[in-house]
């Protein structure tokens, strides 16, 4: 199983390090209808409320309604029979157990209007058949507020992008790259972060981990689409960091459980294997493929403030064509050699390393050819006193300690959040109308409860000894449905999830040949959240738009 401290850092890239209020799991996910009583067999009830708006997207004003609400999932195995059997005939044994475990998921939907007022919600003629797209954050446990007030939403707060975002007031605006224009939207809050909450007995069990997090997506999904009439709509799925590792899993699932087939899959920040994390790979020895897959990113970070020896290459994405054929070669072939590798050729492959990462050849000898994304971090700025970002490779911030192996911050993490949370908190209460007092839990506290074991296809129980992999899901959600699209996209400066993971992770996917042209690739010169670049924004948004015009007939 992938090493704890591997996955907080895996956690850390979806801004760990901010904090809010917490409160009791069913004590603030509050509706029009949450002072009544949810019944002898619910700790939860569905809520919603509605409001309107406009957005203007290439210059054209698109109406919408906006619902804000919460459907409930149940745990594995419920069974809604045999539970309203008991509540019409209680058990007092099973009483004494307590109430099964639920999840109140908060969402956020926007349906375009016509010019007539009518709503693609509604089951009215003609909106049945638009695009639908189901948003999500990763984490694990995060909230969907970063690419719900940062990339997709109506509406997007303007943060600083190369620097610490001043305090507030935060400016929100009219967002002109939200995917509205081809797409209805549902933002969605994983269970227990944002508005989101869970309850029942051994709760965190039921929601907390790789498997059964894919599961309450996949029932919130059959439970929308029944809600609001949507079964003929083509859907997709968005998901960022530990977004796209549920991706990969609930396609699987809504294909292999409820028959669901997607038009396409987004993936943004990508990481399947967590094998390939460079976060700590020196706790799995043996296991060479972070390195590689790491290299172009470092290249690019290293490109990107001047730190590479002698002539700077011109152009980036070249120069990383040129780095990317070198680490799946030599580089690759070196590490694999071990002990085998001759004084030689370590010296050979030092030399090649320090050109294209700007670290001293004896660094790289020391470290055995190996770097990982911390010591990059710490190392590549130290002659200057700085520490080179993680989320984002752009930033910089002064080094806590110069005589650290590794990085002991991200001067990104901090620098943008407190815009984010406080957006979000007056945009879902002024403008969506939520009436949640307060508790909007940025994330779950997911760890250690978090479960990283997964029953991949075809397997009879969950892997638990190894490095959580879910490329198998997504190969086998892609061949039960051939006609399934996959769009793999990232920034160049993410270290988090680097681009090249991504590619290497779609290009081993075990799948016959004529499938892998439904593989599509866009990277963008920004980081993990490439959305803070607002050229980048504008590229993913014209994107994903053309990908969705083009897979939804």
């Amino acid at each position: 199983m992938i090493d704890r401290r591997a996955v907080q850092a895996i956690l850390g890239s979806m801004l760990l390090a901010l904090s809010a209020p917490h409160s009791f799991a069913g004590d603030d996910s509050k509706g029009p209808d949450a002072a009544k009583p949810a019944g002898p067999n619910r700790i939860f009830r569905p809520t919603e409320v509605s409001s309107s708006g406009t957005v203007t997207i290439g210059g054209k004003v698109i109406a919408y309604q906006a619902v804000a609400g919460t459907l409930v999932v149940h745990g594995p195995g419920w069974d809604d029979v045999a539970w309203r059997e008991q509540a019409a005939a209680p058990n007092p044994e099973k009483d004494k157990e307590g109430l099964p475990p639920e999840a109140s998921i908060f969402y956020t939907a926007y349906f375009r209007q016509d010019a007539g007022g009518k709503q693609s919600a509604g089951k009215q003629a003609g909106g049945t058949n638009r695009p639908l797209m189901f948003i999500y954050n990763g984490g694990p446990g995060s909230a969907t507020l970063w690419l719900h007030m940062g990339a997709f939403g109506p509406r997007r707060v303007v943060v600083s992008e190369d620097g610490h975002t001043p305090p507030a007031p935060y400016p929100v605006v009219n967002n002109a790259f939200s995917p509205l224009d081809v797409a209805d939207l549902v933002f969605i809050d994983a269970p227990g972060a944002g508005f989101s909450r869970i309850a029942g007995k051994d709760k965190e069990k039921a929601f907390w981990g790789v498997d059964n997090d894919a599961h309450a997506f996949a029932r919130f999904i059959q439970q929308f689409l029944n809600k609001y009439g949507r079964w003929n709509s083509p859907k997709y799925l968005f998901g960022e960091s530990y977004g796209t590792t549920r991706s990969a899993v609930l396609a699987n699932e809504l294909a292999g459980n409820y028959s669901i087939d997607l038009n396409g899959v987004i993936l943004l920040s990508t990481i399947l294997n967590f094998d390939l994390s460079v976060d700590s790979p020196g706790f799995n020895p043996g296991v060479d493929s972070a390195y590689i897959t790491a290299l172009p990113t470092m290249a690019a970070t290293a490109w990107y403030h001047k730190r590479l020896p002698g002539t700077r290459p011109a152009d980036l994405e070249p120069f990383l064509k040129e780095v990317e054929k070198f680490a799946v070669t030599e580089y690759a072939s070196a590490l694999q050699q071990g002990g085998r590798l001759d004084q030689a050729g370590r010296q050979h492959i030092a030399e090649k390393l320090s050109g294209y990462l700007g670290l001293p050849v004896d660094y790289l000898l020391k470290s055995d050819l190996r770097v990982s994304g911390g010591q990059f971090s710490q190392q590549l700025q130290l002659p200057g006193g700085l520490t080179t970002g993680r989320i984002d490779t752009r930033y910089s911030g002064p080094s806590l300690d110069l005589l650290s192996k590794e990085a002991q911050y991200d001067p990104m993490i901090t620098s943008v959040g407190s815009a984010y949370v406080a957006a979000w908190n007056d945009y879902s209460r002024t403008t969506l109308k939520f009436p949640a007092e307060d508790g909007f839990k940025i994330f779950a506290p997911v760890f250690p409860a978090w479960d990283m074991a997964h029953q991949a296809p075809g397997m009879p129980l969950p892997f638990t000894g190894q490095t959580t992999n879910v490329m198998l899901d997504l190969a086998t959600a892609m061949k039960q449905n051939p006609n399934l699209k996959v769009l793999n996209t990232g920034g160049y400066f993410d270290l988090a999830t680097p681009y090249f993971e991504g590619v290497y992770e779609m290009e081993h996917l075990p799948l016959p040949d004529e499938l892998r042209a439904n593989i599509e690739y866009k990277y963008f010169p920004s980081g993990h959240m490439v959305y803070l670049n607002e050229p980048a924004l504008s590229g993913l948004h014209d994107t994903v738009a053309d990908f969705i015009r083009r897979t939804s007939h």
